[in-house]
């Protein structure tokens, strides 16, 4: 029989097919799994409260709610508060609450009622009154800061007070028991009482006010040398919108004119010194501190700035002559500066040295170093200055140790002292040891050939307490000699600490004054003589010039 021969058909694997194996076999290989998808983000739902309305949105977990205001489509003004912040992420259903706050100024102008003052005048019979000078109501505009959320007023404060125009008191004029007759002099008699100033000229019972608005603090108070204006300072208002107050502002005013308008120089806290430039008669010069909320009330600045000003008051010029120092040891007092009568040289003098001011380098030439004194207070101790009428001599206050202590600062002596100054040196001559603190030597400038050289001074009545001690008027020669004590007498109460005051030259060849206050009191003392004439009765004069 034949052999029979069986044949097997193939059919071909898809291509398909094939492609799934490899893959199978390649991730077997790597040992690689399939990558999982992400999950869907978790949405939270948030309430905005806004403008009396709440409105709901969804967001996913971890959004800002400054994203949730966008998309609820509020905005949020400069003022607005949001709670939580917008900065905060919310990663569960939370409440957003927007406050809208806004502010409004309000100005208002209200009256400021004028004061009556009284002034006493011996020149009145006793009980007699006079109206000097009628009383005006000023006007203030007051800007208030309201402040309100969700249309609810929640406060209202004064964010700025503006004077429109000032009061102006009624001053009264009574009269007192004990006359005083009245005594022919020359120049004019400026002189601080009550917080105002006023002016005597001719005689001493012819007064009148210059500025009245009562707030005048005595730290500066000077004629300039024609006698035609009056430079001043004047307490500074509290500013409830300021971060700072002020302590005082520097003023001027036309003496001479019917109706004297005061001049604001725009110098603000002027505390040690300021003053006239000499042949210059609408020039002055200062210098600042800043205040401070601790004692004493101040930074000294120790600086020297210059202002000038027009006839009709407008301020035309100003510069620094001394930029802002520390001022040596105990500088945060303050220093306090002298022109000689020529106005060629600018003294100095602080806690730790007197010396010239170099105006053209802008630097201090220390002509003799002081030992400063331990007052253990909140001052410092500055000594007073005076120069010679030939502008040679610098007579002022010297500091001298005292044996057996253990620190000079601390000594309580005193020396009145001449400095003979030649160029940027000086001899130091002693002239009254001891004299006090507060002697504040003033030579005689006039033209009186029986008074040249002669030199007023303060003799502490206690030298070794001069700090706290009265103080008697004395006046000598340049030299030292023919010491005289003049007022008060040595039965009564010593003078207050100040710098006395050397009156005009009279005509008809008579003796000129020197002009002190004693107990609130204008004096007049006759420097050759001896005799003194009390002038005013109302005991509240603490400043005098007389030019």
């Amino acid at each position: 029989m034949g052999q029979t021969i069986h044949t097997h058909t193939f059919k071909p694997i898809s291509t398909l097919w094939l492609w799934i194996c490899l893959l199978i076999f390649i991730i077997s290989l790597t040992g690689c799994t399939p990558v999982a998808q992400p999950a869907e983000p978790v949405a939270i739902s948030v309430a905005v409260i806004a403008d009396g309305q709440q409105k709901q949105v969804s967001l996913p977990a971890g959004a800002t709610v400054q994203t949730a205001l966008e998309k609820a489509g509020v905005t949020l003004g400069t003022l607005d508060r949001v709670e939580p912040p917008t900065f905060t992420a919310l990663t569960s259903a939370a409440s957003i609450q927007v406050t809208r706050v806004r502010e409004e100024f309000e100005v208002e102008e209200t009256t400021i009622a004028f004061e009556t003052q009284t002034v006493y005048n011996e020149s009145l019979p006793d009980g007699q009154t006079m109206q000097i000078q009628p009383g005006q109501n000023g006007v203030q505009q007051i800007t208030y800061r309201r402040v309100f959320e969700n249309d609810v007023e929640i406060s209202r404060t004064i964010f700025k007070t503006l004077v429109l125009s000032e009061a102006r008191p009624e001053i009264l004029m009574v009269g007192v028991q004990t006359p005083f007759i009245p005594i022919t002099i020359s120049g004019r008699l400026a002189y601080l009482t009550a917080g105002n100033a006023w002016v005597m000229e001719g005689t001493t019972g012819t007064r009148r006010p210059v500025v009245t608005s009562g707030d005048l603090d005595g730290r500066v108070f000077a004629l300039s040398p024609n006698g035609e204006w009056l430079l001043y300072t004047r307490k500074t208002a509290p500013d409830p919108a300021a971060e700072t107050q002020d302590i005082n502002s520097l003023w001027v005013v036309r003496v001479t004119d019917e109706n004297p308008v005061p001049v604001d120089l725009k110098a603000k806290n002027v505390i040690h010194f300021a003053d006239w430039v000499p042949y210059s008669q609408l020039s002055v010069v200062y210098s600042t501190v800043e205040p401070r909320s601790t004692a004493p009330g101040w930074q000294a600045n120790n600086d020297l700035q210059r202002v000038s000003f027009n006839n009709s008051g407008r301020v035309v010029k100003q510069e620094e002559i001394l930029p802002a120092s520390s001022g040596g040891i105990y500088g945060w007092w303050g220093t306090t500066y002298a022109w000689s009568p020529q106005g060629k040289e600018l003294a100095y003098a602080r806690p730790d040295s007197v010396g010239l001011v170099d105006v053209d380098t802008q630097q201090l030439i220390p002509l003799v170093d002081i030992i400063p004194f331990q007052t253990r207070g909140d001052w410092a101790w500055v000594p007073g200055l005076g120069w010679s009428s030939d502008s040679r001599v610098l007579f002022t206050v010297v500091h001298t140790p005292l044996p057996g202590l253990s620190s000079d600062e601390a000594s309580p002596l005193f020396d009145l002292t001449a400095l003979v100054v030649n160029r940027s040196q000086a001899q130091a001559i002693p002239m009254v040891s001891p004299s006090g603190m507060f002697a504040y030597p003033t030579p005689y400038t006039g033209e009186n050939s029986r008074l040249q050289g002669q030199i007023a001074y303060l003799q502490a009545i206690f030298s070794e307490q001069s700090d706290s001690s009265r103080y008697r008027l004395v006046v000598m020669d340049r030299d030292g000699s023919n010491k005289t004590t003049l007022f008060p007498d040595s039965g009564s109460p010593g003078l207050d600490p100040q710098k006395v005051v050397w009156g005009p030259q009279p005509q008809g060849g008579s003796d000129p004054w020197v002009a002190v206050y004693y107990q609130g009191n204008l004096h007049l003392v006759n420097p050759l003589t001896g005799q003194s004439q009390q002038v005013t009765g109302d005991g509240s004069i603490g400043r005098i010039d007389w030019k």
